[in-house]
């Protein structure tokens, strides 16, 4: 896979992007609220596993560290569905996606703020790219004899044209489904919750979900406009609990060779601040569901578009790399 440094610069306050999210029905905005609470619940026997944090601090909500930035990928689509489900007709194992945003120097929480969310379904599909395969990477992900064993497929070099890596840049769409894709807002706690399916694997990439957040634009009855994105990241789930999921189907006849956790050339190995969830499942029996929960650290003030540009002010170049 191909890296590349993202240059750091001046603020860019004024500098709003336009962008609009079509909501999915009148009055969608109105019922914006998240509903239930933010705490991950309970599972009898449950598991429960959690990155190395970096936090720091003794308020209820303890500072962070920036979370980190990577690359937006080849399979973004704006001007998703304004929705908090977004699984459709997928199969796959419930997944309940909790995160909380808040401001990285304050640790206020940030309200109102736009989140997208999109990833590949069990098999490594994307929404408005089936024709590219898993991931893009040719062919589907299912079929043949299921995967066994410790995982292999640590990517090597660069990937083909119209692989897994796109290419190093965007990749327009080639259908109109939307499925495991949509937008929602915080709440006044800084807190956004998706329902969800637990994601597949494609060649070259661990299990991951993207993820975008964005300030300053305007909640309007069409959705939300304006605008800029302060954060790009990948949420990346621990070995364990994908080798679990495997076994289960459709995830079991994914035979796509599968690049770990470890052997990943993006996930920045860094813990929650790199973007490892926090997950919770019934110990055997994953099948059932999984709460993943992170809090996002960022600065409501830079520009961090996920296209190899970022602004944040006395900030330091960081690696990054053009990975789906």
């Amino acid at each position: 896979m191909t890296g590349q440094e993202t240059a750091r610069g001046p603020k860019h306050k004024g500098d709003l992007t336009r962008r609009k999210v079509v909501a999915a029905g009148a009055g969608a905005v109105v019922a914006a609220g998240v509903g239930g609470s933010f705490a991950a619940g309970a599972f009898a026997g449950e598991k429960t596993t959690a990155g190395t944090g970096t936090a720091s601090g003794t308020s209820d909500d303890a500072c962070y560290r920036l979370t980190s930035e990577t690359t937006e990928g080849p399979y973004y689509i704006d001007a998703d569905k304004l929705r908090r489900d977004i699984t459709e007709d997928q199969e796959g194992i419930p997944l309940s996606l909790r995160l909380k945003v808040i401001d990285s120097d304050t640790c206020k929480p940030l309200a109102n703020a736009a989140v997208d969310i999109w990833h590949c379904n069990a098999l490594g599909v994307y929404s408005g790219y089936e024709s590219m395969g898993s991931g893009g990477g040719g062919g589907t992900g299912g079929g043949g004899t299921p995967p066994s064993g410790t995982p292999t497929g640590t990517p090597t070099g660069s990937p083909p044209a119209g692989g897994g890596g796109g290419g190093g840049g965007h990749e327009e769409p080639t259908d109109d489904e939307r499925y495991l894709r949509g937008t929602w807002r915080t709440d006044k706690k800084g807190e956004v919750v998706f329902r969800t399916v637990f994601p597949g694997w494609y060649q070259g990439r661990c299990v991951h979900i993207h993820t975008k957040v964005h300030v300053n634009g305007t909640w309007t009855d069409a959705g939300y406009e304006g605008g800029t994105t302060c954060h790009t990241g990948q949420l990346f789930f621990d070995e364990e609990s994908v080798l679990a999921a495997a076994d289960v189907a459709p995830y079991s006849t994914n035979t796509t060779p599968r690049t770990t956790l470890d052997e990943d050339t993006i996930y920045p190995g860094n813990g929650t601040e790199g973007g490892l969830l926090r997950l919770k499942y019934k110990k055997g029996a994953i099948a059932k569901g999984v709460v993943a929960t992170l809090t996002m650290a960022v600065d409501p003030e830079a520009t961090q578009d996920g296209t190899g540009g970022s602004a944040r002010p006395g900030g330091t170049g960081s690696a990054s790399a053009t990975a789906g």
